[in-house]
């Protein structure tokens, strides 16, 4: 007896794997092609963006790490006895460690990522650096609120979103995810923001093209896990890593470039390509100051002060929630 075809491809694939499907066949459909950044980071795709921001042309770590260890103690300045400390999209939590260095008195800190093995990761090396540390690590997706543990949801908090990835969303959603990142964190509550600044072409251009080609590897990494979780057929042979400066747009772009005239197969669908062709996977945008605390305002914040880091490459920003 012959099984019954699925009445949708997405039919053919586990729960966890819907969202991831339905946005390959809904970007991969668009002209010109397009896919979420959000689905980099699997457990290879979170390895190569650490060993991405320990590269020399990765200036945006060394830079934002440079201003929280000289300005710890001033960002913590303020944070009341039994706060809770609430990272957004957590990954490692090594530059977490300049705030809970000048933190003794958190109550807790709340990894919240979407990999479960970098959370891991960072709460077994987190808990032998700060053994009496109330470390709680949650997998969510910080587009949506994130509900604190119950016997933490009364304490003060302060929220941290370091490394600039809110530049990987467009204004209007750098706005949306501002209020969503309110409601996360509550009235009174302050927000820590790492953005990049405008600067020469070639200077970030070479910040999303190293010469080692790991920036390479984790774009087309995208392209192995529609192959491995989504029945996919790309040859990755046939894709090339593109990174550009849209100075229009204030903008990096990232760009997986098909090399020849192709089709490809994924989620049970048929997708073709021609010869110069891209998929569009990530946007990294940078900010002058006034420009990021324009958006802060519009989402309802009270930008208050900026850290710049001694060569003036990125910002550090503080919002208050009134």
């Amino acid at each position: 007896m012959t099984r019954p075809a699925a009445a949708h491809p997405l039919e053919a694939f586990a729960f966890a794997d819907q969202a991831f499907a339905a946005d390959v066949i809904d970007g991969l459909s668009r002209s010109p092609k397009s896919l979420s950044p959000r689905y980099f980071y699997d457990a290879l795709g979170s390895d190569l963006f650490e060993r991405i921001t320990q590269l020399p042309e990765y200036y945006l770590t060394l830079a934002e790490a440079s201003i929280l260890k000289a300005r710890a103690a001033e960002i913590a300045h303020g944070v009341p006895p039994g706060g809770v400390l609430l990272e957004f999209g957590s990954g490692s939590s090594r530059k977490t460690e300049f705030l809970l260095d000048a933190l003794p008195q958190l109550a807790a800190y709340v990894a919240a990522d979407v990999s479960e093995t970098a959370l891991d990761d960072a709460r077994r090396r987190l808990a032998t650096l700060y053994p009496s540390l109330d470390i709680r690590p949650i997998v969510a997706d910080f587009s949506h609120p994130i509900e604190c543990p119950p016997d933490l949801a009364e304490r003060p908090r302060i929220g941290f979103f370091p490394g600039s990835t809110i530049g990987n969303l467009l204004p209007a959603d750098v706005i949306r995810l501002l209020l969503v990142m309110g409601r996360s964190l509550g009235s009174n509550s302050r927000l820590i923001v790492g953005v990049d600044i405008k600067k020469d072409a070639p200077r970030l251009v070479a910040a999303y093209n190293d010469s080692a080609g790991v920036t390479a590897a984790f774009n087309l990494n995208l392209l192995t896990r529609i192959n491995r979780e989504l029945g996919g057929s790309f040859d990755l042979t046939a894709f090339q890593h593109r990174a550009l400066y849209n100075a229009q747009e204030g903008r990096i772009e990232m760009h997986l470039v098909s090399l020849k005239d192709l089709s490809v197969k994924a989620v049970g669908r048929q997708f073709h390509f021609r010869a110069g062709e891209s998929i569009h996977t990530e946007n990294s945008y940078k900010y002058a100051v006034e420009e990021f605390q324009g958006l802060a305002i519009s989402a309802g914040w009270i930008p208050r002060r900026v850290w710049l880091d001694e060569d003036r490459l990125f910002s550090l920003h503080e919002l208050i929630a009134p």
